[in-house]
């Protein structure tokens, strides 16, 4: 058959075109082997050069061929048939437009141009095919192997990029699209094979993930055209539509992708009607079905929500398609709507020139957002903050709604999702920065304002009420505004008949109609309501003839009657002409209306008018900013709490909303400002630097115009964080400071400016001098020379000889003296210069001994802070310390001896003991005590570290004077054994060196410490005799510092001590012995441990502060593993609920903290049920179920649910009260069940089941099976509805009926319950053996248990041993004798049992 009489088809698959098909229909003749397909393909070539494209009609079986082998032909022939191809095309696609406009062209040529053309579209569309799938697949190839070399490799492969290779084919398939090829065909309609053949090419490659690459980027714009020419010339929308939204389903990749493709073509190509048609389909989607095919909806979403930013304007018009995804399931359709709305408020619907029904547009999709800021997901409602923030930011958010949406905002601030916090005060943020109202927005500052100009409006309105004459007056508008309050009066008249009594003076027998007329207008005039509705009342039955009286519809309402009765009394016949003129009433202005309504004929009303709108304006600006002012306030209080969450983000955000306050002087934001400073301790990278930035922002960017300006402006502003700090503020802020001096961030002249407030060269308060040396010692850290090189002028500033003593500023100065050795530097191995001393001569130890030798004489209370700073300083940086505080003691009880011979001297009668004054004997046993403890540091760092250099230097000397013989490489290591071995030796010979000079030496003999043991014991001995406070405190302390002196010393003083903490009336001492105690049980664990029942009951002390220091030293305590932890530890339980809520976040936190060890709280959870469920020291069941639900919030892991599930229902067995019942059931409510819990509490159904008659219980156990179906998956709600229906049985007639129950069961059902029989047996073995404190078997076996060895069924099941068991409540007495003294000492590890165990 003649190719050239024969019509080319194009087919669905290859294999078509080696089938005979219809009559005239081409057919390949012959697929030609590999090796004979070059030279057809040169032959084809030849053909080419005679024949033009044309030549196709004879050698397209070549063609054919090339395609069948292409995945076994050689490389080469690929590209030479690619390029070949894409010459016969161009060369066609220019050859016809002559063609096509040759007029003489016969049915037989265009025939022969048609099958050409359709013959080289296909060859050339399916070699592109090809080359892309085997491109993809090598890909794919490259990225299991890594993806190294990909480029090369293709090369190598291929010899040319297919990459770069597919734009041409592209473009030149557009061009031949552009042409009016319609026309080859019969009546100029192009078949739609052929449009499909060329666009699905396109939509092919799109399908590639590589597409997306920026290196594509080409290749995408050219299949854009392509289909462009598509759409516009060839009828392709419906196509085009089908395909898309299939591809948004299949393919993640290509929303983008799409989106620009969709834009492209609605601008430039004018196709608009496409973005309709693909929202229209994507409308009708069910969105159930999204809802089941989440990659569908998040393209469909990702596509709605880029092209609302592309064309708002053309979308907008099919958005009422969408609106019915708003109520779907699926979140991200309904994120990808509410983006569309907002992008169409920001780009189209902005301004204050927006026509009314834009402007209703406007508010419904603002309506719209603000709902969704209440969406059932979380996602919803941060998407929504987001979409507000942009409104916000960008300045498109209507004024009139400004106060509702901050009111979302600060709503949503409560919200349990991190992620809608986090866009809450983000949208707060952007109302700060783009408000309307003002840079500074103090609610006080704005209410004196307020209120001043809103008493000016009123005295304008009352003004102009009172010039406005009277005949002026509209009397419509009047009756208009005094109908409201008429109305109510005549309602309550009606309703209350006996309030008419006495209210009027009736009418006179002698008064005419038109008199109580007048009466009843001027009485509505007056606002006498009451008074003209009753007089009313009596003309009707008075003048029932009479005009205007007589005309009353008797079938109409009484209400309605009086007030269409009193209308046409006030208004008058005018009335009727007066509605038609309105502007002849000019200027009524009613209470609270606006002039915009008048329109007064004089130029002075008219002036009137404007300045009381003016006026009114100005009123409501301060309202709105006042109100907004309020909102932020408010705020401040929530976003404050939330600087300590454990997400970054969240505090980040928190930081810059307080930096972003506080630079718009809203005053409460200096309390968020503070809050953030210990973050700076922040083991998270992120948060330290959001602190250090915000400090960065506030204070080191001043506004000045010098640089001195600024200098004074940031020391101001650092100054008033200083006032009424604490020590751990101080301490923040000194971190923060020294980070900006190491990186050189503070200018010399904030230095200068420094020492010329601290020396008094400029004038300032004793509290800035003050402030200004502690800023130079916080600097001193960073750089010591700042201080170091001054240190005689800060002698003398701090430390001079002038009456009074300021010892607030010399404390100061010590602190920024001892800065210059930073005392938080340990000593390290690797130094060889001697620490900085100063010689015990120096001028500053003179001034400093004499100062508080002669203070301990005065009753100075700042006296002792100063000593306490004085004795530190003199311990850090003097050279033997302790000669000159030994001097400073001797000399302070010389002097308290001389007081008291003194007084010895001044008594009349000689027998009488002569007394001390209180203040001198405290001040005595505070120094002691901290000479006492400084004496200890000195010894265990300074002398210790001093030792270790010094022996290290010596061992170097010695080495080096040695030469060895042999240095070969055995004899070196063995060497170096030998020098680590010493000095491991050397170590612990130094540190028994120390340990004896305590132990032996500091409280025995003739040392000066030792001479004051016997006074500090008689004072804490006697708190009878010695009862002032001050000096009970400083005992007190002075006690706890001495034992941490003496192993021995502590051993002999423990049970005075914790008598003292148990016993003393004053919540200090206890708070200071606390602390002492947490100390002593770091230092000397095995001493402190019997005690520990004692430190744990502090924690139910009744002063809040002992509390707060109690929870606070267990909290360190327990985390270092320095006490055991058993049952006590419901102690810290029961402070979650404490009424401080600092303390009640002290207990959170610290739980917190123990869940990171593995297993801590699962393993403690029972002893902390059985303790606060106990009838006697247990806690009420409120509070108990506050408790449980924060700690079985930390059980996370199945095995740990399962396990505690079948304890918890064994105890049952053992429970003794119904309460116990109720709590037990609440715990295991509170669990994570999963299926296998489920399990578990069918297995141990017998355990509870006898007391589900009781109703709270039932309901507890229905709550438990209404989570478990939440998310059930289908093959585990058969188990669910089993578990629910022995329950219900059991409420209803006992567990007898869940016998009969599973009796009455199917045979399929019969044989799992026989499975289970032996393991309720098994328990009900187990709870008989028990005793009534729950005693469950020992856990010796799991520890011995490998967690990956796999054990029997039977054997896998966990075992909690409640420690209350094992021994008794430890009772604390009154009063502790000596046989009430704890005297087992049980070592204790550094490592927690509870660690190995796990």
């Amino acid at each position: 058959m003649s190719p050239q009489v024969c019509e080319f088809h194009l087919p669905l698959s290859p294999e078509e075109l080696l089938k005979s098909g219809g009559v005239n229909q081409y057919v390949v003749q012959e697929v030609l082997s590999v090796r004979h397909l070059p030279s057809h393909l040169k032959a084809f070539q030849t053909a080419f050069r005679v024949q033009g494209p044309l030549a196709v009609l004879e050698h397209f079986d070549t063609i054919y061929s090339i395609l069948h082998h292409f995945r076994s032909i050689d490389p080469g022939l690929k590209e030479d048939t690619l390029e070949f191809l894409m010459k016969v095309v161009s060369h066609h696609s220019q050859e016809l437009p002559a063609i096509l406009d040759d007029a003489a062209l016969s049915v037989s040529d265009r025939s022969a141009h048609l099958n050409a053309l359709k013959m080289n579209c296909y060859a050339l569309i399916r070699l592109l095919e090809s080359f892309e799938t085997m491109n993809s697949q090598t890909g794919l190839m490259d990225l299991e192997l890594g993806g190294k070399g990909r480029k090369s490799r293709a090369k190598a492969t291929h010899g040319f990029d297919w990459e770069e290779e597919r734009q041409p084919i592209l473009q030149l398939l557009t061009q031949l699209l552009q042409l009016d090829i319609r026309h080859l065909w019969n009546h100029s309609i192009i078949e739609e094979e052929f449009v499909s053949l060329v666009t699905g090419c396109c939509y092919r490659l799109l399908e590639n993930p590589t597409i997306s690459h920026q290196k594509n980027r080409p290749t995408r714009e050219a299949i854009t055209h392509l289909l462009g020419v598509a759409l516009t010339r060839y009828n392709h929308m419906l196509s085009a539509t089908v395909k898309i939204i299939q591809m948004l389903q299949h393919f993640e990749h290509l929303a983008s992708i799409l989106v620009a493709a969709v834009s492209l073509w609605a601008t430039d190509y004018g196709v608009k009607s496409i973005v309709g048609e693909i929202v229209r389909e994507i409308g009708q989607k069910c969105p159930q079905e999204l809802s089941r095919d989440p990659m569908g909806a998040k393209g469909f979403a990702t596509f709605l929500t880029e092209l609302a930013e592309r064309i708002p304007a053309i979308l907008m018009s099919s958005m009422c398609i969408l609106l019915d995804h708003l109520d779907g399931e699926n979140y991200m359709m309904r994120n990808a709507v509410l983006a569309a709305m907002a992008e169409m408020v920001l780009q189209v619907l902005s301004g204050d020139q927006l026509e009314a029904e834009s402007r209703d547009t406007r508010d419904q999709f603002l309506d719209t957002l603000q709902a969704h800021c209440h969406d059932v997901n979380s996602f919803v409602r941060s998407r929504v903050l987001q979409l507000f923030t942009r409104i916000v930011q960008q300045k498109s958010l209507p004024l009139t709604r400004f106060q509702a949406v901050v009111a979302l905002a600060v709503g949503r601030l409560a919200d349990k999702s991190v992620l809608v916090c986090k866009s809450a005060i983000q949208l707060l943020a952007s109302f700060l920065a783009n408000n309307p109202f003002s840079c500074k927005l103090s609610d006080t500052d704005l209410a004196g304002p307020l209120q001043k100009e809103t008493k000016k409006l009123q005295e304008m309105r009352a003004q102009r009420r009172a010039t406005a004459p009277s005949a002026e007056l509209d009397p419509s508008e009047e009756w208009e505004a005094m109908l409201p309050e008429l109305k109510a009066t005549l309602q309550q008249l009606l309703t209350l008949p006996q309030e008419r009594e006495g209210m009027s003076k009736g009418v006179a027998e002698t008064e005419t109609p038109k008199e109580v007329e007048g009466r009843i207008r001027r009485l509505l005039a007056k606002a006498s309501y009451k008074q003209a509705i009753i007089l009313t009342q009596e003309a009707i039955g008075h003048f029932q003839e009479s005009e205007p009286f007589c005309h009353v519809d008797r079938e109409e309402s009484e209400e309605t009657r009086f007030l269409s009765l009193l209308g046409t009394i006030f208004k008058g016949p005018a009335a009727p002409h007066q509605e038609e003129n309105p502007q002849a009433a000019a200027g009524n202005l009613g209470p609270g209306e606006t002039g915009c309504k008048d329109k007064p004929s004089g130029s002075e009303p008219e002036g009137c008018n404007d300045e009381l709108v003016k006026q009114e304006l100005l009123v409501q600006y301060l309202q709105d900013a006042h109100s907004f002012s309020l909102q932020i306030t408010k705020a401040i209080g929530i976003i404050s709490k939330m600087m300590y969450e454990h997400t970054t983000t969240v505090v980040q955000e928190v930081i810059e909303f307080f930096v972003m306050v506080f630079q718009f002087g809203v005053p409460q934001a200096l309390f968020g400002v503070r809050r953030m400073l210990p973050l700076i301790w922040s083991k998270e990278p992120g948060v330290r630097d959001a602190v250090l930035n915000a400090y960065r922002q506030l204070y080191l960017k001043p506004k000045g115009d010098s640089a001195r300006a600024k200098a004074q402006t940031l020391i101001h502003n650092l100054s008033l964080l200083l006032v009424d700090a604490s020590v751990g503020t101080i301490q923040c802020l000194e971190e923060i400071i020294w980070e900006f001096v190491q990186k050189d961030e503070l200018s010399p002249a904030v230095t200068q400016v420094l020492w010329e407030r601290a020396a008094k060269k400029v004038p300032c308060s004793p509290l800035e001098r003050c402030s200004s040396v502690m800023l130079l010692g916080m600097m001193a850290r960073g750089k010591p020379e700042i201080v170091g090189s001054n240190l005689d002028t800060l002698v003398n500033i701090g430390l001079d000889e002038k009456l009074p003593p300021d010892y607030r500023l010399a404390q100061q100065v010590c602190h920024a003296i001892t800065n210059i050795s930073d005392r938080r530097k340990q000593p390290s191995m690797g130094e060889r210069h001697a620490p900085f001393r100063l010689p015990q001569e120096h001028r500053l130890f003179e001034r400093l001994r004499e100062m508080v030798t002669k203070g301990s004489v005065h009753p100075d209370p700042l006296w002792v802070p100063f000593k306490e700073a004085a004795v530190t300083l003199i311990y850090q940086l003097a050279e033997g310390p302790e000669v000159i505080c030994t001097q400073i003691l001797q000399d302070c009880a010389k002097q308290a001896l001389e007081k008291l011979e003194e007084k010895s001297d001044d008594q009349e009668a000689p027998q009488e003991t002569p007394m001390l004054p209180t203040f001198l004997l405290m001040n005595l046993l505070s120094l002691a005590g901290d000479v006492a403890l400084q004496q200890l540091v000195h010894l265990e760092q300074a002398v210790s570290g001093e030792l270790c250099r010094r022996r290290v230097l010596r061992e170097e000397q010695e080495h080096r004077r040695k030469e060895p013989k042999e240095k070969n490489s055995n004899s070196e290591s063995t060497l170096e054994e030998e020098i680590g071995l010493g000095g491991a030796t050397a170590d612990d010979t130094e540190a028994e060196l120390i340990r004896g000079i305590c132990e032996l030496e500091l409280l025995e003999g003739k040392q000066t410490l030792a001479a004051f043991v016997p006074l500090l014991l008689k004072v804490c001995n006697n708190p009878g005799l010695y009862s002032n406070p001050e000096l009970s405190t400083a005992a007190s302390l002075a006690l706890g510092k001495f034992c941490m002196i003496s192993a021995t010393f502590c051993d002999s003083q423990l049970r005075l001590l914790f008598t003292m903490l148990e016993k003393a009336s004053l919540p200090v001492i206890r708070s200071n012995l606390m602390i002492a105690a947490g100390d002593l049980a770091i230092r000397f664990p095995n001493l402190v441990d019997p005690w520990t029942p004692h430190l744990y009951a502090r924690l139910r002390d009744p002063a809040q502060h002992v509390r707060k220091t109690a929870a606070l030293v267990m909290t360190h305590l327990i985390l270092k593993d320095m006490v055991k932890v058993k049952g006590q530890v419901s102690e810290m339980a029961v402070l979650l609920i404490d009424p401080a809520p600092q303390i009640a976040a002290l207990a959170k936190n610290f739980f917190n903290e123990l869940s990171n060890k593995a297993n801590a709280i699962y393993n403690l959870l029972p002893d902390i049920v059985s303790r606060l469920s106990a009838p006697e020291g247990g806690v009420e069941e409120e509070p108990f179920h506050t408790i449980m639900k924060q700690l079985l919030s930390y059980i996370t892991k199945d095995k740990q649910t399962e396990s505690l599930v079948e304890k918890l229902c064994q105890r049952f067995r053992t429970a003794q009260t119904e309460r116990q019942y109720r709590d037990l059931a609440y715990c295991v409510s509170q669990l994570p069940l999963t299926e296998r819990g489920l399990r578990k509490m069918l297995d141990n159904f017998d355990c509870f089941g006898d007391k589900l008659s009781d109703e709270s219980i039932f309901s507890t156990f229905l709550s438990i099976v209404s989570k478990l179906r939440r998310g059930a998956k289908p093959e585990g709600k058969a188990v669910i509805d089993e578990f629910e229906q022995k329950l219900r049985a059991c409420h209803t007639r006992g567990l007898d009926a869940v016998e009969e129950l599973e009796v009455g069961q199917g045979s399929s059902q019969r044989a799992p319950s026989a499975r289970k029989q032996p393991t309720a047996t098994r328990h009900r073995h187990v709870a008989s053996t028990a005793s009534d404190d729950f005693v469950t078997p020992k856990p010796c076996r799991i520890t011995r248990q490998h967690p990956n060895t796999q054990q029997p069924a039977s054997r896998k099941k966990f075992r909690i041993v409640f420690s209350s068991d094992e021994s008794s409540d430890e009772e604390l007495s009154a009063e502790m004798t000596e046989d009430e003294t704890p005297k087992k000492t049980t070592p204790i590890r550094r490592a927690s049992a509870h660690r190995h165990r796990s």
